[in-house]
């Protein structure tokens, strides 16, 4: 099976070892802190991705083991499952700033996954301020040590991830120094560093074409996948390798499969039948978007049945985003969702048990929506999914999985663009790390939960419908990852 290979005493690189280690992927799950851990991944797999990351971790901290909980809690190495039959192929995402502590921490690593991951996206403060990720861009000789380092010193690949510069031949010479420096794998996230937050904007696809012509080792695009049928046009655009996806899978762990066929009996609970091709909306939904209670209620069974440990955290995070078009209908059950509490020592013990409360909210939301799906019957997924006139997308039944669509605040000031500096083009402005970045920002940390019970949807402003709905669109929460990808 892809993932697992016996003999390192030959390092594989580029595409023989995309082809055979990867197993060929056109689907990847990106590096989220506290969401792409190890039950998502399996959930994530189990819907169609085919390669996955870890969550980006710290490589200072993980090879100095000082503190003692990170190491158990960033790649559990005693019980099995991180890294195992089950957990493969596999990448581990380190950010780091020093060539030496990045080989001790992927030394540790090494024998638990299929290549080691250099972080060089995250463009979060958080980020500025450890000094790693999309911060390094502009120290091309520190960036060649590391990765170089790693080439030369482990028995399995080095990749990165990193966002485009401003011009198109800047970002070349940049993908070409990584390829030189031994980089076997690239993901360009077409997003600038300064892109983030409320500039979030589109990422360049033509940015992450120019990048796939340029090199000789597999390109991974990574942005504006938000629907099932945006991986092929990403793919048409940019000539790349694969896709990854971060926030899109967050909120839809389905979304790298298509709709099924033959429609499934009940398709008005769990995607589309009797489709109507004319249908604004028709473009969208070509792919599977299952009932989310079921897909929350499938999670949870997962956190429960692996000896590994999950966060409350990523747990409580999860099933916010699963469930958000229900929990905006039903806002008494988002509150109580958001009260609940899972402390560690509750979580460690019981098998499971402290996570049934969850469980109990989740079955009850089920309850209520079983009774919207009686009375939707008869329609199909196109009648039941109107385009919002703000963003240009569909909006598909709050029982379904889908992808959140966040437009721009009002303020016309938070829309323009940064004021360049010598370095970069770009003056990078400073904001706290949140959950905006992912599968195509970078990695970084996600809000709280009781801030996300707390956000009243309602009084989100809008976006005129004069104003271009596919540069102002934009998904929540993607991991700083947290749900970001780095």
């Amino acid at each position: 099976m892809p993932g697992i290979t016996s003999d390192r005493s030959r390092k594989l690189g580029g595409y023989e070892f995309f082809e055979k280690v990867l197993g060929s992927p056109k689907f990847i799950v990106a590096p989220m802190v506290d969401q792409s851990e190890l039950a998502w991944r399996k959930l994530s797999r189990r819907y169609g991705a085919q390669v996955v990351y870890t969550p980006m971790i710290n490589a200072k901290m993980y090879a100095e083991g000082v503190r003692k909980p990170y190491r158990e809690q960033n790649f559990d190495t005693v019980h099995g499952e991180e890294g195992g039959p089950e957990d493969r192929p596999l990448i581990v995402q380190f950010c780091a700033n020093n060539a030496d502590q990045l080989l001790t921490s992927a030394k540790l690593l090494e024998p638990y996954c299929d290549a080691v991951d250099i972080n060089l996206g995250c463009p979060q403060d958080i980020a500025r301020r450890g000094h790693y990720g999309s911060f390094l861009q502009d120290e091309w000789d520190l960036i060649y040590e590391m990765i170089n380092t790693l080439h030369n010193n482990l028995s399995i690949p080095v990749t990165a991830k990193f966002r485009v510069f401003p011009t198109v031949e800047k970002t070349v010479e940049y993908a070409k120094m990584l390829e030189r420096a031994g980089a076997q794998m690239l993901t360009c996230h077409g997003r600038t560093r300064e892109q983030r937050g409320h500039r979030s904007g589109l990422a360049d696809w033509e940015k992450i074409r120019a990048v796939k012509q340029a090199v000789s080792v597999p390109v991974v695009a990574n942005g504006n996948i938000l629907f099932y049928g945006d991986v092929e046009r990403c793919l048409a655009a940019t000539g790349a390798d694969a896709v990854m996806s971060a926030e899109g899978n967050l909120y839809n762990p389905a979304i790298f499969m298509p709709a099924p066929t033959p429609p499934l009996s009940e398709a008005s609970s769990s995607s589309t039948s009797n489709s109507d091709p004319s249908s604004p909306a028709a473009l969208y939904l070509t792919g599977f978007h299952p009932r989310n209670t079921s897909l929350a209620l499938e999670y949870l069974s997962i956190v429960k049945s692996q000896k590994t440990l999950t966060t409350p955290s990523a747990v409580k995070g999860h099933l916010f985003k699963l469930l958000r078009p229900a929990l905006a209908k039903y806002p008494d059950l988002r509150e109580r969702l958001g009260r609940v509490r899972v402390e560690r020592a509750e979580r460690d013990k019981d098998g499971g048990s402290a996570w049934e409360r969850y469980e109990e909210i989740v079955r009850e939301l089920d309850t209520r929506l079983e009774v919207d799906i009686e009375a939707a019957k008869g329609k199909t997924l196109e009648q039941l999914s109107p385009v919002d006139p703000a963003t240009g997308f569909p909006v598909l039944p709050h029982w379904l999985a889908q992808p959140y669509v966040r437009p721009l605040p009002a303020e016309p000031e938070a829309a323009k663009p940064p004021a360049e500096s010598e370095k970069s083009g770009v003056e990078v402005a400073a904001t706290e790390c949140t959950t905006e970045d992912g599968a195509v920002r970078g990695s970084k940390r996600a809000i709280s939960e009781e801030q996300t019970a707390a956000i009243d949807e309602s009084k989100r402003p809008k976006l005129t419908s004069e104003q271009n709905p596919m540069v102002s669109a934009r998904i929540e929460g993607e991991p700083a990852a947290a749900g970001a990808a780095g």
